[in-house]
């Protein structure tokens, strides 16, 4: 398959904060409005498929659409940005490029190109759909989990340099502003916060798929059953299978008792019956941007207290096909070339579900 047929960012394409920031009535509220009537900021960091065409010379001829896809949390995205539409208690910030040019829920490397060479040299070393250990330099992966290379890895140190400034540049028109722009985003709700009081919570969504890709695309492999997601979402906060601390060297970013509530909350709003549809810390515990906004927090605990503000933060991580829906999810499992046609109301009743799970949410405070 040519890059033709790929979804690229044509080239020279920046983004603008206000082009990836979503929150309700756009054209009657300000963002400062928006952040004054939000107490949630929903961030999307693995929601970009599509890739920067500037770095489209370097891809493998075997990426198909779905595969660049599957690589992505790309069901996240229609999602959020549609209750950002309903819901005028959250403010959102989806991220336009996909985890391929750097993976913004990794703490950022101090050396990106360093690590982007060491990655790459790395999957050269292992040969075409080995494993390769990333450890250490896995917030840039040359390869997806099912270790497909997406990019044609250089055979000379010279190609492999092209090809670590081509990422380095691209990465500041979109990958850049989507860090830039949530940071920034999170010091304005805090600071609003620390002024009036109220509550503040960091949502990190994501998805995944509970099977992994075979050569030919089908999207049919089991993963194995400690990495499976449950039937819904897995809300992840640092601690233990309870919400509570797990080691007290990596503290909870949620209370525990507020990510109970919202477990429940979150079942109730989906209208699950099964408890065990929504689970706290398993299989993952949550990454870089809230164990990031945790740590912040936590060095503004006591202003926060006096200011009478309650901080969080949280990972979502819903179960892809879930989030797809049935029929999607069928096709997917069929070998195959292309991506689905996502369903305008399935993801219309998504959106709905998260608003009610949140206004429950905040009724069981």
């Amino acid at each position: 398959m040519s890059a033709s047929d790929l979804d690229l960012i044509p080239a020279g394409t920046v983004f603008t904060a206000e082009q990836i920031t979503h929150y309700a009535d756009p054209d009657t509220r300000s963002l400062e409005q928006a952040i004054i009537d939000a107490d949630v900021l929903v961030s999307a960091p693995h929601a970009g498929a599509a890739i920067p065409e500037e770095v489209a010379e370097f891809l493998s001829p075997e990426l198909t659409r779905r595969l660049q896809y599957d690589f992505s949390d790309v069901s996240t995205a229609a999602v959020v940005r549609r209750w950002a539409e309903i819901d005028p208690r959250i403010v959102a910030v989806v991220n336009p490029h996909p985890r391929l040019v750097r993976d913004p829920n990794r703490p950022k490397p101090a050396d990106v190109r360093a690590d982007l060479t060491a990655a790459v040299r790395r999957v050269r070393d292992a040969g075409a759909w080995q494993p390769v250990d990333l450890s250490g330099v896995d917030a840039i992966r040359p390869v997806t989990f099912s270790f497909f290379p997406i990019l044609e890895i250089p055979e000379t140190d010279a190609e492999l340099t092209r090809l670590v400034e081509a990422f380095a540049a691209a990465a500041e028109q979109g990958l850049g502003v989507y860090e830039r722009t949530r940071d920034e985003l999170t010091d304005l709700f805090l600071a609003h916060g620390l002024a009036h009081g109220g509550s503040f919570t960091r949502l990190s969504f994501h998805d995944t798929m509970n099977t992994t890709t075979t050569r030919d695309g089908a999207v049919s492999v089991a993963r194995a059953e400690q990495d499976r997601l449950p039937a819904v979402v897995a809300l992840s906060n640092r601690g233990d299978h309870h919400g509570n601390e797990r080691d007290p060297e990596d503290p909870p970013t949620m209370r525990p008792e507020a990510v109970r509530d919202l477990a429940a909350a979150h079942r109730e709003g989906f209208e699950v019956t099964d408890p065990a549809a929504v689970l706290l810390n398993q299989p993952y515990l949550g990454s870089q941007e809230i164990r990031a906004d945790g740590a912040k927090f936590r060095l503004l605990a006591e202003d926060a207290h006096e200011a009478g503000l309650q901080l969080g933060a949280v990972q979502a991580e819903f179960l892809r096909e879930f989030l797809l829906g049935a029929a999607a999810t069928a096709e997917l499992h069929e070998p195959g070339t292309d991506w689905i046609t996502e369903d305008r109301e399935h993801i219309d009743a998504l959106a709905y579900a998260c608003k009610r799970s949140w206004d429950t949410f905040r009724d069981l405070r």
